[in-house]
């Protein structure tokens, strides 16, 4: 009889259960679908084959995977390795972050000033760091893009070599260069390069990433006692096997250091004359700023625990990655975070020939890892609607989940 008693429970659980697996078969299957016809429709909008179009998604609903394979393309898993690019600049972000939680740093601190409890300045006291309003820069306006920092590596307005941004130049011609912020910084001084003063104009710039990236550097220096790097206080504190949420993604700092981890996939740049294949990169040109490696799984990894305040932030230090805008921004921009409308908190990322976002939604504890490693630059209308996909991605794939 006691027996007996059991079995309405257990038709019920069986119910339940049996609901719960037709829910994520409907979910996924409409996943499916919103990827299929978001990736024919880049195809027909650009009148060209795309590679690849992919998505991982991880919420209160379950985890899903979900991609789209051209007919030039190779097949993509969560797990396949890729260049994220400017998401890196989260992850730098975090780095400063964890620092001032640490009492290493305050962020409203000129990058003149002496790391605290130490006669070094943040940033190097030399004619060649002699950049336009140096000593009225502070290190949170770096991090909101509000320093007025020209950005030496995307533009080419104010200086440019055979109208080509400086970064561009080199990578073309000199490949196996090692970059460095001293020379970035270098020609912002021989050029006298700005924006304008900090707090008046917003504008991104990978150069102000690449000096907090120093900054980064000579902090955990002086409070080790031996030189490190930026790819050092990463690995040591905020993605090695001793951080809090440990997870095997690259920050590559070496000129030499152009092999992507296996599996992954190569990126593609379609220009007018010719196609280029992107996986062999110098990713010294792109320190602090976009020069990191990793997956899909990883980079939802990191964002769902960042955000979740349960990495190496405390709630309060992700709240100021949120919010704290310069006040000449109009992008929603806070300390090296993005808000995207309708799905989350994060970054996105475009190096060559890989386009990527990472977005976390503490609303709904909805995150979403979206991967697009194709540029069409035969013009640049093209390159915003493949830019753009990445956000189009993001929200329809949180509208299959019924979000």
């Amino acid at each position: 009889m006691k027996t007996l008693n059991f079995l309405p429970i257990l038709l019920f659980l069986l119910i339940i259960l049996g609901c719960k697996n037709n829910e994520a078969e409907e979910y996924q299957t409409d996943l499916d679908a919103a990827i299929r016809r978001i990736h024919a429709d880049l195809q027909k909008e650009l009148n060209t084959d795309v590679p690849s179009l992919s998505v991982y998604i991880v919420s209160p609903k379950g985890t899903y995977f979900s991609t789209v394979t051209g007919s030039n393309g190779t097949l993509v898993s969560k797990k396949t390795n890729f260049r994220f690019a400017s998401n890196t600049k989260n992850f730098t972000s975090t780095a400063i972050l964890k620092m001032m939680q640490d009492g290493w740093l305050k962020l409203d601190d000129k990058i003149t000033a002496n790391i605290p409890g130490t006669n070094t300045p943040y940033v190097p006291n030399t004619a060649e760091w002699n950049f336009p309003n140096k000593d009225q820069i502070t290190i949170r306006e770096l991090l909101q893009h509000n320093a007025g920092v020209y950005d030496v590596t995307n533009d080419a307005s104010q200086y440019n070599v055979n109208g080509e941004t400086y970064t561009d130049y080199m990578l073309e011609n000199f490949p196996d260069h090692q970059f460095s912020t001293g020379e970035y910084v270098k020609i912002l001084t021989d050029h006298n390069l700005t924006y304008g003063l900090p707090n008046t104009v917003y504008h991104y710039s990978n150069t102000g990433f690449s000096i907090l990236g120093e900054i980064i550097s000579r902090v955990y220096s002086q409070k080790s006692g031996s030189f490190k790097t930026y790819g050092s206080y990463m690995y040591d504190k905020i993605v090695g096997p001793s951080s809090k949420v440990p997870l095997d993604i690259k920050f590559p700092e070496l000129a030499s250091d152009k092999n992507l981890v296996i599996p992954y996939v190569k990126g593609f740049i379609k220009f007018a004359d010719h196609n280029e294949i992107t996986d062999q990169k110098n990713a010294s040109a792109h320190v602090a700023e976009g020069n990191g490696v990793g997956n899909m799984v990883m980079l939802s990894d990191y964002i769902r625990s960042i955000m979740k305040g349960e990495n190496v932030l405390n709630v309060s230090s992700v709240e100021q990655m949120k919010t704290s805008k310069g006040s000449a921004t109009t992008s929603g921009y806070g300390l090296g975070c993005s808000y995207v409308p309708g799905v989350g908190y994060g970054h996105n990322g475009a190096t060559e020939g890989y386009l990527s976002t990472m977005l976390y939604d503490p609303e709904t504890d909805f995150s979403v890892v979206v991967l697009l490693p194709f540029w069409d630059l035969r013009n640049m209308n093209n390159f915003t609607k493949c830019l753009s996909t990445l956000n189009t991605t993001a929200l329809e794939a949180k509208k299959a989940l019924k979000y």
